[in-house]
């Protein structure tokens, strides 16, 4: 069962120990939130130990194909790291807080540095099905923040967010891109609540407001990540052209498909970037 709006803290307590107890003597410094039909990185995971959502206290369980609502636990790319395979959305009914509240466990297990993904659609023109986006920055679009209500512990009340995707994260994504022959883009990742996609007035609206790209997740959780002082690296796989900018009719269906293009890819720059982590990191 999801927490309640303005509830967090009680459902944090046996949610984080519950977890913990799961772990056992594993230690993860690096969380991964994987977005639609990205579910596949977390079998690279090796030795793994699987938690059901629907065994931790206040989890919520997704409803969206292409989330399985686990996290898994183990080694990639020689690091202790903790996968949420599956998330949860704002257009599911849940609060911000919710969409947020598997980030605020993380830190409190001591993770401090945080990968997300997602599926996107392309608004900048040279943006195909298959394109890896390195988000540079965000626009929150959703009018819903995660932070709003009492101060959890721990939790800044006024995050700075004027580098909420860690400079060094981005450089170190890029070398590994070069490295390995990878077409990388940057750009600014829009944040809408969802679930009707965006119409063709609405995307030039946002291709005017600087955004390279539009989806329905991420910016909770990179809001109360900035609050607990975590560092985020954030990638986008554009899996279809924003409406307006490709004639064809959207669906969720194209989104999985395109997913699967970019697989290998994707998985090569998140394990180099893990795997440049130093041990402190």
């Amino acid at each position: 069962m999801s927490p309640p709006e303005g509830n967090q803290a009680q459902h944090l307590a046996p949610a984080i120990a519950f977890v913990r107890q799961r772990l056992g003597p594993r230690k993860p410094g690096v969380a991964l939130v994987l977005g639609s039909g990205l579910g596949f990185l977390s079998s690279l995971v090796a030795d793994p130990v699987r938690i059901p959502y629907e065994d931790i206290p206040g989890f919520a369980l997704p409803s969206v194909e292409g989330h399985s609502g686990e996290l898994v636990a183990g080694r990639l790319a020689g690091r202790e790291v903790l996968v949420q395979s599956g998330r949860f959305h704002m257009y599911e009914g849940h609060s911000a807080a919710t969409a947020a509240f598997p980030v605020r466990v993380f830190a409190a297990l001591g993770i401090h540095t945080l990968l997300v993904t997602n599926a996107a659609g392309g608004i900048r023109r040279t943006f195909g099905p298959g394109t890896l986006m390195l988000i540079a920055d965000h626009l929150n679009l959703s009018g819903r923040n995660p932070l709003i209500g009492p101060v959890l512990s721990g939790e800044e009340r006024f995050p700075d967010m004027s580098q909420p995707y860690d400079a060094e994260l981005r450089a170190r994504a890029r070398r590994v891109a070069v490295e390995k022959g990878i077409r990388l883009e940057e750009g600014v990742y829009a944040a809408l609540l969802g679930p009707s996609y965006e119409t063709p007035a609405e995307i030039r609206m946002l291709e005017r407001m600087g955004a390279d790209a539009v989806g329905m997740s991420t910016a909770p959780e990179v809001i109360v990540a900035r609050a607990r002082g975590m560092r985020c690296l954030g990638l986008s796989t554009i899996t279809n052209a924003a409406a307006g900018i490709s004639p064809t009719k959207l669906s969720h269906a194209e989104v999985m498909k395109a997913a699967e293009l970019v697989r290998d890819d994707l998985a090569a720059i998140l394990e180099g970037v893990i795997e440049g982590l130093r041990t402190e990191d």
